[in-house]
């Protein structure tokens, strides 16, 4: 009789658990996550490794997308370093690697060779991707970031883009995006310390 109330006490301890934890709000991230990820359309881009790049590059990885060019003042090499300073951190929370993709979004002036020089300086997990317009724009588009197209001719200009970052899943496909923080005074960029905090709730709900 003993053993059998010990059970129904464990029982009923057991479910009450269970329901307290439903109950109990959940931990959830701050960025934009997709449930269930978005397919990425088809593409083909210049990589800065002399290949072509495509959407099969981003399988069996977390890849973290943003667009950006060699020229930039401000955003891109503040993110780039930002990320780099990341990274060991996320790669903690996933089995498989976690990589940094730049899209340059000035093909005018970014070919494959200035790309490569650029992102090898940030590590061996750092690629660049690059295509003309035709290719390069519905490509970003696609993920949900912009970017301006100087006018034809122009030499000396910059080139507007999004500051936000996106996640790929291991499948290759659009799980996250980390929205970029806009202070006055301050360029706009994606806090690192929320994105580590995001992916690794995201990276422990993956399967």
């Amino acid at each position: 009789m003993q053993k059998l109330l010990l059970s129904i006490v464990a029982l009923v301890a057991l479910v009450a658990g269970i329901a307290i934890y439903n109950w109990l709000p959940q931990e959830q991230p701050q960025a934009l996550v997709y449930e269930p990820a978005r397919a990425i359309a088809p593409f083909t881009l210049d990589g800065s490794d002399g290949g072509l790049a495509d959407n099969s590059n981003l399988e069996g990885q977390w890849t973290l997308l943003f667009t950006g060019y060699t020229f930039c003042p401000d955003i891109c090499p503040t993110t780039m370093a930002d990320l780099r300073k990341i990274l060991p951190e996320l790669q903690e929370h996933s089995v498989v690697p976690v990589k940094v993709w730049m899209i340059s979004v000035d093909p005018q002036r970014d070919d494959v060779d200035r790309i490569q020089k650029y992102t090898s300086f940030f590590g061996e997990n750092f690629y660049g991707v690059r295509a003309e317009h035709q290719r390069l724009y519905p490509f970003v588009n696609g993920l949900g970031l912009m970017y301006s197209i100087p006018d034809e001719g122009e030499q000396d200009y910059l080139v507007n883009h999004s500051a936000a970052i996106i996640l790929v899943n291991p499948a290759g496909n659009l799980q996250a995006i980390f929205k970029a923080e806009h202070v006055i005074g301050e360029i706009p960029t994606v806090s690192m310390e929320q994105l580590a905090q995001d992916f690794e709730i995201i990276a422990r709900r993956y399967h």
